[in-house]
């Protein structure tokens, strides 16, 4: 029986976000209870322009870490990287003994598990419309949903003090593809019970009016592959079953073979077969060596990148690297996805080259190609009138949608004092009758370079940043015993411009490498007189100087390494050193060198 002092904690449920709010991506909710913890969802964000050599952005999971032993389970909403892609990681840190899930989202992780190692460390659970699992002291009921990935829920979660509603990501198709129509009588049942909290999918709160349901696709993509004169490619998510559903139907209807590039979007397409929930004929799907054997207009691509992505199959196609594929005048592309903020510049470039290439391009809202998988301004109402909540916390969007969405619960009765613009991080106690907020978590971000070091620590990103501003730069300096004399000068310069300081590369190379020198000359006699540990300092303080100087003198800020050696015997010679790196000057090092300190 749990403890006299677990009873009273457990009159108190947290609502701590972890990822999801103030951004698009990452979601990952975690509610304690007592000595419980569940989550809902763990997912991944990508990087903004500011993130050089990142491909993942992941939140920060030293709350879980501390608190692991209280970790029950975890509930997936959906099978979106968002909501699902950052679980391989989480079990590389956490324990989480069971996972929660649709079919299709669970098919989707088991395959990520597989690739990382990881497909013992877990137990996932396959869960149907209405059912109910427990887990701590939380039972959680996985009501269906529409969404533009199959098989999505949100969550009834009944805890000691009340019944909390999790929408996932949500809009209310009443006419889905699938014919999975959102299950509005759970929710009611749940409000009649009464809901203390409402968390709710923010994405579109911008936008008035009602989504367009899915199926209204399906009569743009009919006109196009009825009139297009050649092949049809066409870039969507790879998780957007829906779309690709109808986009095989079309193939069928109008005597196509089609093509799949993207081992995703493949290995997706495959499973959903597989779980029942898309039906193709045999022989519709080709492998890409016979587009040499096909007609033009008896082939469909369907492939990823539809963000733009630089590694994507439609990147490459797009900028002639293709080995199979070469655009041609003819050629009808889909953009049958909106850009991800961040990635509208990406999506824009590849437009660009295709167009270039001669073909024609169909993207954009106007187009009639695509409709979102998330609630507008109407159904988010429909929503909060629905379950009737207490008290109400926006979630799943960038900070100005969180602001409106609060906006729009306030018109629909929920006073403003019950409505919580939170952070991630935020800590809100619910208990039947109040919140209140309490001290923060930390919540702030894993960096994932995959091909490389995988973490990627926040000073790695900052050096990268600064290379990307205004380059690098590379000093090596040969210092007498004592830092006594200076006795050879080496700089190295890389992506440096001096604006109306110097013409031409070779020009500013020369000017800053001798006023650097001059600068060094000045800077060592200081070190005697400072007193400074050279083997710890000394390299340090001339980093620092020279930093101040560059961005005084000539207002740049480039990333600096400073290599400084030290000779005891300066009767030793100095053997010069040719030029290894394309911008440097000066002298070179000899043998007979100690390092001072290393960079």
């Amino acid at each position: 029986m749990p403890s006299k002092s677990n009873q009273q904690s457990r009159e108190i449920v947290k609502v701590i976000p972890l990822g999801g709010l103030g951004e698009i991506g990452k979601n990952t909710m975690v509610l304690s209870c007592g000595d419980d913890i569940m989550l809902v969802d763990a997912g991944l964000g990508f990087p903004n322009e500011d993130m050089p050599g990142v491909d993942l952005v992941l939140p920060d999971l030293t709350y879980l870490i501390e608190n692991q032993r209280q970790v029950h389970g975890l509930a997936i909403t959906h099978g979106h990287e968002d909501h699902i892609g950052g679980i391989p990681y989480l079990l590389k840190h956490v324990t989480v003994k069971n996972i929660y899930g649709p079919a299709l989202a669970l098919g989707i992780l088991e395959s990520k598990l597989r690739e990382f190692g990881l497909e013992n460390v877990t137990t996932l659970h396959k869960v149907k419309p209405r059912q109910r699992v427990q887990i701590g002291c939380f039972n959680v009921e996985f009501v269906r949903c529409t969404h533009s990935i199959a098989d999505s829920f949100s969550l009834v979660i009944r805890t000691p003090i009340g019944n909390i509603i999790h929408t996932g990501d949500f809009k209310f198709d009443f006419t889905p593809v699938d014919g999975e129509l959102f299950d509005i009588a759970a929710l009611t049942r749940a409000a009649e019970e009464g809901v203390l909290l409402l968390m709710s999918d923010s994405t579109n709160t911008e936008k008035p009016g009602f989504t367009p349901s899915e199926r209204t696709v399906w009569k743009k993509l009919s006109e196009v592959f009825a009139n297009a004169p050649g092949r049809i490619i066409v870039t969507t998510f790879a998780s957007n079953m829906h779309r690709i559903k109808q986009v095989l139907q079309a193939a069928i209807q109008y005597d196509r073979q089609v093509i799949v590039l993207g081992r995703s979007m493949l290995n997706i397409a495959d499973l959903a077969r597989e779980l029942g929930y898309m039906k193709y004929p045999d022989g519709l799907l080709v492998d890409v060596d016979e587009v040499k054997n096909l007609p033009d207009d008896k082939i469909v691509i369907l492939t990823t990148g539809s963000q733009g992505e630089p590694l994507s199959a439609l990147n490459r196609i797009a900028n002639d690297g293709h080995k199979h594929i070469k655009v041609k005048p003819g050629d009808t592309v889909i953009f049958s996805a909106t850009p991800i903020p961040g990635n509208e510049r990406s999506v824009a470039n590849t437009i660009n080259a295709l167009s270039i290439r001669g073909a024609n391009v169909i993207y954009g809202k106007d187009a009639g190609v695509h409709v979102s998988g998330h609630a507008c301004q109407e159904e988010q109402k429909l929503m909060i009138n629905i379950c009737k909540p207490k008290f109400f916390v926006p979630i799943h969007g960038e900070y100005r949608m969180l602001v409106k969405h609060a906006d729009l619960a306030n018109q629909c009765g929920v006073p403003s004092e019950n409505t919580f613009v939170m952070a991630n991080g935020d800590v809100l106690a619910l208990t039947k009758n109040s919140v209140t907020q309490k001290e923060r978590v930390p919540a702030g971000i894993v960096l994932i370079d995959s091909s490389r070091a995988w973490e990627i620590d926040e000073t790695i990103l900052a050096e990268r940043r600064e290379i990307v501003k205004d380059g690098a730069i590379t000093i090596t300096i040969t210092a007498g015993a004592n830092m006594s004399k200076l006795l050879s000068f080496d700089c190295t310069l890389k992506g440096i411009i001096l604006a109306n300081k110097a013409k031409g590369e070779d020009a500013a190379g020369k000017q800053i490498s001798k006023v650097l020198e001059n600068q060094v000359k000045q800077l060592l006699p200081k070190f005697k007189k400072l007193a400074l540990d050279k083997k710890t300092t000394c390299q340090a303080y001339m980093h620092d100087a020279i930093k101040d100087f560059l961005k005084q003198e000539y207002e740049i800020q480039p990333l600096i390494q400073v290599i400084l050696h030290e000779i005891s015997d300066v009767n030793k010679k100095i053997l010069p050193s040719s030029k290894t790196e394309e911008g440097s000057t000066g002298g070179g090092l000899g043998k007979e060198e100690t390092q001072c300190s290393a960079d």
